[in-house]
């Protein structure tokens, strides 16, 4: 007689409650994935082949294989918390040891800038130059920027308006042909700040003023000063005629350009001069309705200090600054496996390539067969509990079976003893 079969089993199930345990003590572990004890029969063969009458010895633990489910996504107030709504996983390192893959998307910012998980390890992706373009290729632990963004002085303008073709002519018989200070000499006036080489801001105001029928003259003012002519005498810095319809300007036909003196802003400070700015008009209009400005853009800046971080769905880390501007910091990038039940696990919500799991594939979110990045959340694990508990219930009944039938095998070797 022989214990091996109810031996094999009470193994067998302690290990099969030893997985239940550690996927029950994980159900609150982001990123983890549910393990799940398979097992094979064992047969004994004889010498010269086995006969089909062949009774197994027991079970085996063949493998804990782990199932890569989609765990639920939880929003979180956390921007640097990412959640992989799909497949793929971070790739995390040390600078040293071999590179960590994992499904759990904590992460913080060190002491340097680098974005890290709670081990420590960074997060790699794809750096971006000064100017903000990605540089894609070899992935590098990704570093956020400390220094803010150098101002940018301004060098386009584009104005996009309708000038009231109801309204009379405004233009003085005699010189000076307009006075900033009253608004019987011009029809509409509009403005918006600009900036010079060192980002101070330098308030231009734009004076329009019709000199007859579908023409206009443009005047215009940085920081109250003229920027054509003097304030005593200003001169136009162009002169605009439109078409019978008034839907687009027959003059000028493109941007032109003026310069902006060197000023005196409110604070006091004097400004740099703008030189060779360009002015487009040639999106107005003069239609019979009230003057109205429906666009007004200029692509200068002031310098900006980062305030804040958003991460986007294909990974690309957007560095926000104080003046508005926003820049890619650089590019979350994703690894995939052809066979992810391969990876080796390694604690701390990581895996490691092996022979099995096959080289990793990289990309960015989004391409490919990678899933997409949610910035605010987090993959929670996909441990079912209740399906746990119904397992560990099973399991307890088929230990108390298998101990059942040594006991049984006990009594029956106990009985063949005791014969006389």
């Amino acid at each position: 007689m022989s214990f091996q079969q109810g031996l094999s089993g009470l193994n067998a199930t302690s290990k099969n409650l030893s997985v239940i345990g550690n996927n029950i003590a994980n159900a609150n572990t982001f990123g983890a994935k549910v393990s799940r004890a398979e097992f094979s029969d064992m047969y004994a063969m004889a010498l010269n082949g086995a006969g089909s009458t062949g009774i197994g010895i027991g079970t085996n633990l063949a493998t804990v294989s782990q199932q890569f489910t989609q765990g639920n996504i939880r929003t979180t107030e956390n921007p640097m918390d990412l959640a992989i709504n799909g497949a793929g996983f971070f790739q995390l390192t040390d600078g040293v040891s071999p590179i960590t893959y994992s499904r759990n998307g904590q992460f913080k910012l060190d002491r340097d800038g680098y974005v890290v998980n709670n081990s420590g390890l960074r997060l790699m992706g794809y750096a971006a130059n000064a100017l903000g373009t990605i540089q894609p290729g070899q992935a590098v632990p990704l570093q956020l920027p400390t220094a803010g963004v150098a101002p940018q002085a301004t060098s386009e303008i584009e104005l996009e308006a309708n000038l009231d073709a109801r309204q009379g002519v405004t233009r003085p018989a005699a010189a000076p042909f307009i006075d900033f200070d009253d608004a019987d000499t011009y029809n509409s006036a509009t403005s918006l700040a600009v900036y010079d080489t060192l980002g101070n801001p330098v308030s231009l105001t734009y004076f329009f003023q019709k000199t007859a029928d579908g023409a206009w003259d443009v005047y215009a003012t940085a920081n109250g000063t003229s920027v054509a002519g003097t304030n005593a005498a200003p001169t136009p810095i162009t002169s605009i005629t439109f078409a019978a319809d008034g839907s687009a300007p027959t003059a000028p036909t493109g941007p032109i350009a003026f310069d902006v003196p060197s000023t005196t802003n409110a604070a006091g400070a004097v400004t740099q001069p703008i030189t060779g700015l360009m002015f487009d008009l040639t999106s107005s209009t003069q239609f019979g309705s009230p003057f109205g400005v429906t666009d007004l853009t200029q692509n200068g800046f002031a310098a900006g200090q980062l305030t804040a971080i958003a991460v986007e769905n294909n990974g690309i880390v957007m560095a926000r600054y104080s003046n508005g501007q926003s820049r890619p910091a650089g590019q979350v990038e994703l690894a995939n496996f052809r066979n992810p039940q391969g990876l080796q696990p390694i604690g701390d919500n990581g895996w490691m390539s092996t022979f099995a799991s096959g080289d990793p594939v990289g990309g960015v979110p989004g391409d490919g067969n990678i899933g997409v990045l949610q910035a605010g959340a987090l993959e929670e694990s996909n441990v079912d509990l209740t399906s746990e508990l119904v397992t560990m219930i099973t399991a307890q009944r088929i230990y108390q079976a298998n101990a059942q039938t040594i006991k049984t095998e006990d009594q029956v070797l106990q009985t063949l003893v005791n014969l006389r």
